[in-house]
């Protein structure tokens, strides 16, 4: 099973936000992020990009 990883604003390691992605939630200007193990990150952005077929999620920071 391959989960997401969500990147803030390109994909490089540096910028990772989160491996292990199973659920986004949008609030607003708020995500939600929530990995397959219980950990959660909320961070003010939206999303730029999701690439389903590379499982990553690119996040624009808007706060």
């Amino acid at each position: 099973m391959c989960l997401a990883k969500a990147f803030l604003g390109k994909v490089e390691k540096e910028d990772l936000i989160m491996e292990d992605i199973s659920t986004v939630r949008v609030d607003g200007k708020k995500l939600n992020l929530r990995s397959l193990f219980g950990e959660q990150k909320e961070i003010e952005g939206i999303i730029k990009e999701i690439d389903f077929q590379n499982a990553r999620i690119i996040v624009e920071q808007t706060g």
